[in-house]
């Protein structure tokens, strides 16, 4: 399988693409021929064939050429003047005596249309950096990848990390006038990090400040008003689609990363490709570049719901340095770990200087392979500098040592794969590569030690005695390590040490680590998974896909030729997947449908996806949003197709839409939606911001690797726990549990100035609370656009909530997150043992407990509230709050089936809503927990209208007409009677009733709005004829309420 290669010619399949048109096409389309003009480029040739040549040579001298190629490439940046038109062919004829002039060479049939002027933009580069881009495989495919923009409204860009596609295209782009005349070239990335750090790159390579090359993240960014290019990240721009569909301000829009197939990039694909035809109808048309590091794009270009006509694809020249990978003979299911532990040190002891890479699956085993490399290689306490010579030794004697294992391994029948990086992956011997290995074998000598570097697998590792003759400089890498921890591996080793980077798959593409020359690949990454019916989270360690594999390869020889140590056989590379499944089929997909819903897409189901998720999961997502409110619920269809399709078309509600507009998932949004009554704002975005951030607190059940460090960890443990017993509290606050735990913990460090130092002593991530800050702030501003007179602000010194109003913020919680309802095993009902001090849930069969870190582990409420459910040993539930069971009816009526009304208490009118209520029993769905009689509004049906009558008769809805009740000539009682049909008035009335749908105040309001005189001849009906007069002069009765 080749994943990538070299072109310079642009193509969709086999048809080749060719740039040159006839000039009537040209004259037809009227485009803008475009030229980006860095000096660069390599022009695209092709030989024309010998009929083409003498008939077409004028033509492409015209219109192919650019006059103003040689002083660009010269250094000189100048905007290219319009090209004169030919003249127009005289009528008259020639004068006697002289030669009829020659026919041109090609009369259009049409008049040319005016050449518009191809726009350059010059850049003032510095020396040093010119020569850096002239490096990047990119730069050779600029007039490609420009004349594609210029004459495509869509096209792909393929290119390997490394190729300098992410930073060159966009210079391409604002070079060539697309960030001209007020516009913006947006560039949207994955990660907040990406783009960040992109538009810094890109300023500096342009020598620009930050005010034309800037960023837009979730909680920060510089652009300005002079803006011309623009990386953020796509859940921005996402959020820029809900307040300018059309996105007016931009002309072109990049979705780097695509093949990473986030859900936000996936949505915006989708969303993008029909942006750009709306936006061609109205002549003001948005380029759109998709680039990818893989060459998966079928679910692009084979795509007809989502393009068309499939856009031209674009391959770019990868690396320039080959890796050799290595596969192991056997492969352990098991201590993959410790075989890293000894790969690594058979590298550090037998291979010549570079970096080493090691991709692990989780923050602990990071941690634990670190401190076995530490204490196998520690630092060297003392280093004299009249070492030099020593280590010449040391080399001279490694690089004998080597030649010898080399000539031995020549010696044996097995030939090692050449891999080539530019079209890697393993290609066996013997398969039609011979020519290659013979190239590679009889490179120089320097390199020969190099290419053969094969260690085996298994075997002894030189134990894990202490070797200070050769120091390795360990660094861990993850995602929570700390931003200035993380940077250290960016950082040249000390002096005389290699260095080792122990990472998870963050390393993989995210970041490319400067000085790395072997890999060690375990193959495994953990990933969470998602049930899409019950909702619960487990992480689980996996094979990666091929594709992430080749990836993690790459990140050796950046600068030199490298090597891949795979510590799995090459079998079981052949069973990994292509490519890993898109994000989109994997989590849950409620917070996409309701942003979709915002944007007035009602039919989800018709929505181009590059990769659509499943039914099941659309339609379990829409329940959800029902039961929140957000959707509107469908109406009772008898037959199931149209039942399913009114289910995946249900409009948003004016809730949903408040809802959309927080930047949290929907359940968060719920709770924000509330909690403006009672004063609990505040303390809502609080609870709200650190559980969409997660993890506060840090893991501190990891190994320790010395009695000391395990001390230190027994300590802090017993610090932490103190500390969430703390900020709990007792009675009302413990009740709402970790949320009040989490508000505590948030409180505490903002009063102490939120330093590292507080959040080191307390056991909080000081990244997860700066993160919980900028967020809050984030979701402050979102709720004072909603309700401006809220008058919201960050309070640093924010008192902690009264008894009262914790009491509301529990309320709030259930209210949005009732799909996550507990309740606990009964006595009664142990059948087993394993159910002891277990929880049952509504989607689940098996046991759930709440996690030992809960503050609410020992009290075990009965009913109880929880974020999520994690599996390990156990199914855990986190970020627990306790319920009381009278709440369920009244917060969560959607998720209770109740019983008919109670005739005892009777129904009853309630003055302040204008609506009958009544008190009903109810069972939670799914699994008939009986629930206490609470009094709700009276269920829809005839039965209303009759009580509503009732009360109206009886002055109870208009205390004006209670001056008439003595008057009646019928008990108003006599509405609910078996035989009431048998009186006219009381049929002529409830029909009445029933045609305007008049079963509550506000509804006989609006119906006397409309018709003053509604409901007086039905009302007189009921009255003496000698009262009738009275009546109508004082109808409606609706003065005195």
């Amino acid at each position: 399988m080749r994943l990538f290669y070299t072109t310079s010619k642009l193509g969709t399949g086999d048809r080749m693409y060719h740039t040159k048109e006839k000039p009537d096409e040209v004259a037809a389309l009227g485009q803008e021929k475009i030229s980006s003009l860095s000096g660069a480029h390599r022009k695209r040739r092709r030989q024309p064939s010998a009929e083409e040549e003498s008939e077409e040579s004028e033509e492409e001298s015209e219109l192919d050429e650019d006059p103003a190629a040689e002083p660009a490439e010269a250094g000189a940046g100048t905007t290219v003047a319009p090209l004169p038109p030919a003249p127009a062919p005289s009528s008259q004829p020639a004068p006697a005596g002289m030669p009829a002039p020659p026919p041109p060479a090609a009369a259009p049939a049409l008049p040319r249309a005016p050449a518009k002027p191809a726009v350059f933009i010059p850049v003032n580069r510095s020396l040093e950096m010119q020569e850096e881009r002239l490096k990047l495989p990119i730069l050779s495919e600029e007039q490609v990848i420009m004349e594609a923009v210029a004459e495509h409204p869509i096209i792909i860009v393929c290119g390997e990390t490394g190729s300098g596609k992410t930073t060159q295209v966009p210079q391409f782009l604002y070079e060539a006038g697309y960030s001209s005349e007020d516009s913006i070239i947006g560039v949207t990335e994955p990660r907040r990090v990406a783009a960040m750090a992109m538009s810094q790159r890109v300023a500096k390579e342009m020598n620009l400040s930050q005010r034309v090359v800037s960023y837009q993240i979730r909680y920060e960014g510089n652009v300005t008003e002079e803006t011309r290019i623009k990386f953020m990240t796509d859940g921005v721009l996402l959020k820029e689609i809900q307040k300018d569909f059309l996105l007016l301000r931009y002309k072109v829009v990049i979705i780097d990363e695509a093949h990473e197939r986030s859900v936000y990039t996936d949505i915006l694909i989708g969303l993008l490709s029909r942006i750009v035809s709306l936006r061609a109808k109205r002549k003001l048309p948005l380029k759109l570049l998709i680039m990818s590091a893989t060459l998966r794009v079928e679910d692009f270009t084979q795509n007809p719901r989502l393009f068309a006509k499939p856009p031209p694809v674009i391959k770019v020249e990868s690396r320039q340095f080959p890796v050799t990978v290595h596969f192991n003979k056997r492969t352990p299911l098991e201590d993959y770990s410790g075989e890293c532990f000894r790969k690594v040190c058979k590298i550090h002891r037998m291979l010549p200087a570079g970096g080493i890479l090691v991709f692990l699956t989780g923050q602990a085993e990071v941690h634990a392979l670190c401190r076995r490399l530490r204490k196998a290689f520690p630092p060297s306490r003392s280093r004299p500098p009249e070492k030099d010579d020593d280590q010449k030794d040391s080399a001279e004697e490694m690089r004998k040592f080597k030649k010898s294992r080399t000539r031995a391994k020549k010696a044996r029948a097995e030939v090692l794969p050449q891999i080539n990086l530019d079209h890697y992956s393993v290609l066996p011997a013997g398969d039609g590569d011979e020519d290659r290995e013979a190239e590679v074998d009889e490179e120089e000598g320097a390199l020969d030690s190099d290419l053969d570097l094969d260690l085996g697998d298994g075997g002894q590792d030189g134990g894990e005695q202490p070797d200070a003759s050769l120091p390795l400089h360990v660094l861990p890498l993850y995602s929570l390590l700390a931003p200035e921890k993380q940077a250290q591996v960016f950082k040249p080793p000390p002096e005389g040490t290699r260095l080792c980077v122990v990472a998870t798959n963050v390393a993989e593409t995210s970041l490319t680590i400067p000085g790395i020359k072997y890999v060690v690949d375990c193959g495994k990454v953990k990933k969470r998974y998602y049930d899409r019916v019950t909702g619960v989270s487990s992480f689980r360690v996996t094979w990666v896909s091929q594709a992430s594999a080749d990836q993690r390869a790459g990140r050796a020889g950046r600068t030199e030729p490298g090597h891949c140590y795979r510590l799995y056989s090459s079998a079981v590379f052949g069973d990994f997947e292509q490519f890993p499944p898109p994000e989109i089929t994997r989590r849950p997909v409620e917070d996409l449908i309701l942003q979709m819903k915002a944007l007035n897409i009602e039919k989800v189901i018709n929505f181009p996806f590059p990769t659509p998720p499943s039914v099941e999961a659309l339609i379990a997502a829409e329940e959800l949003l029902i039961a929140l409110g957000a959707l509107q619920a469908p109406q009772k269809a008898e037959r199931v197709k149209q039942l399913q399709k009114d289910w995946l078309s249900c409009p948003i509600t004016a809730l949903g839409r408040t809802m959309a507009t927080f930047p949290v998932a929907p359940r968060y949004a719920k709770m924000l939606a509330l909690s403006r009554q009672h004063g609990c704002l505040p303390y809502a975005i609080t609870i709200v911001a650190t559980m969409t951030v997660r993890e506060l607190f840090e893991e501190l059940d990891r190994p320790a690797s010395s009695d000391e460090e395990l001390a230190r960890l027994k300590g802090k443990r017993a610090r932490v726990a103190q500390m969430k017993r703390t900020w709990a509290g007792q009675g009302a606050s413990l009740k709402l549990g970790d949320l009040m735990v989490l508000l505590g913990a948030v409180g505490a460090c903002e009063y102490s100035g939120c330093t590292p130092q507080f959040c080191e002593a307390n056991g909080l991530r000081y990244k997860a609370m700066m993160e919980t800050r900028r967020l809050r702030g984030q979701l402050t501003t979102a709720v004072n656009a909603v309700c401006p007179e809220a008058e919201l602000f960050m309070d640093p010194k924010m008192q902690p909530p009264t008894e009262s109003q914790v009491t509301f913020l529990r309320q709030i919680v259930t209210a949005g997150l009732g799909d996550h309802l507990a309740r606990r095993v009964q006595s009664e009902e142990l059948l087993e043992d394993k159910w002891r001090n277990a929880y049952k849930t509504p989607l689940l069969d098996d046991p759930v407990f709440i996690h030992p870190s809960s503050v609410l582990f020992k009290e075990l409420p009965e009913f109880v509230v929880y974020q999520e459910i994690v599996e390990t040993t156990k199914m855990y539930m986190k970020g627990v709050s306790s319920v009381e069971v009278q709440w369920i009816p009244a917060l969560l009526p959607s998720y209770c089936q109740f019983d008919k009304p109670l005739e005892e208490p009777a129904p009853s009118y309630c003055p302040a809503r204008g609506r009958v209520l009544c008190h009903r029993a109810s069972v939670f769905y799914r699994v008939g927990w009986p629930l206490p009689a609470i009094e709700v509004d009276f269920p829809e049906g005839i039965d209303r209208y009759k009580h509503f009558a009732r009360f109206l008769l009886e002055g109870q809805v208009f205390c004006k007409l209670a001056s008439y009740q003595g008057c009646l000539l019928s008990s108003p009682s006599t509405m609910l009677k078996t035989w009431a049909r048998l009186q006219p008035r009381t049929e002529s009335l409830l029909r009445a009733l029933v045609a305007e749908k008049a079963d509550c105040r506000d509804a006989l309001l609006a119906a006397w709005k409309k018709n003053p005189r509604y409901l007086l001849a039905e009302y007189c009906e009921w009255l003496p004829q000698a009262m009738h007069p009275n009546v109508e002069k004082a109808w409606p009765p609706t003065t005195d309420r």
